[in-house]
């Protein structure tokens, strides 16, 4: 059977992680979380006490770092120079980072290459917000995967409830923010592929999601 590269793409909360990991099952590929590397690019910049304006010192740490995933029992896991940092990249304050860091051109190019050695062999869904436009622009399959925003913000909530102290309401600003941030920026900002399929996730099930995606990948197959 032909090997795909599937893409899917979206804002915060609509779903893509649970969805991309469980495509990615149905499909029997390799399921590829890109915004975790953003984040450990994040976490580093951070754990440095790097300023994320200083471009010189950013280049730096993009020579410096090595970034990869290692499967496990548990899940695809990111690593950062042997070090299993998976978790810790998963907090508020370390999303927001990752959304100022993504924005600037050194990181990008460096992340870019790393996503398109780790696309060569294709068999994969990536998850990410400009896949289907900027890194694998050849993708087999697109997908933007949105919500409404009162749906997305519950979903981020309840998925932090055990690792953050956030209200609802600050989930809300905070996604809100970062919603903007990522749309407007004039770097890769997020939005659909021309050729992207795009689906509405308000009131569907994981299952129902993915069962549509297939629907659609079983066309191009």
């Amino acid at each position: 059977m032909k090997k795909l590269l599937i893409t899917i793409d979206g804002p915060a909360g609509a779903g893509k992680t649970t969805v991309s990991r469980a495509l990615a099952d149905r499909l029997g590929y390799r399921y590829i979380n890109t915004g975790a590397l953003y984040r450990g690019v994040a976490y580093e910049v951070k754990r440095r006490g790097i300023n994320p304006e200083n471009e010189a010192k950013l280049q730096k740490l993009c020579h410096l770092i090595q970034l990869g995933f290692e499967s496990k029992g548990t899940g695809l896991r990111l690593y950062s120079d042997g070090v299993d940092i998976s978790d810790p990249i998963r907090t508020p304050e370390i999303s927001m980072l990752a959304s100022a860091v993504s924005a600037k051109s050194i990181v990008r190019d460096y992340l870019l290459e790393v996503q398109r050695d780790i696309g060569q062999k294709k068999a994969a869904v990536f998850e990410g917000r400009d896949m289907g436009t900027i890194v694998f622009p050849e993708a087999d399959v697109k997908f933007f995967l949105d919500a409404s925003s009162k749906t997305r913000a519950l979903r981020r909530y309840q998925e932090l409830e055990s690792k953050s102290s956030q209200s609802l309401e600050e989930v809300a600003q905070d996604m809100k923010k970062r919603d903007t941030n990522d749309s407007t920026r004039s770097l890769a900002p997020l939005k659909p592929a021309d050729d992207a399929i795009r689906i509405d996730s308000t009131g569907l099930s994981v299952e129902k999601v993915v069962d549509l995606m297939l629907s659609y990948i079983e066309k191009k197959l």
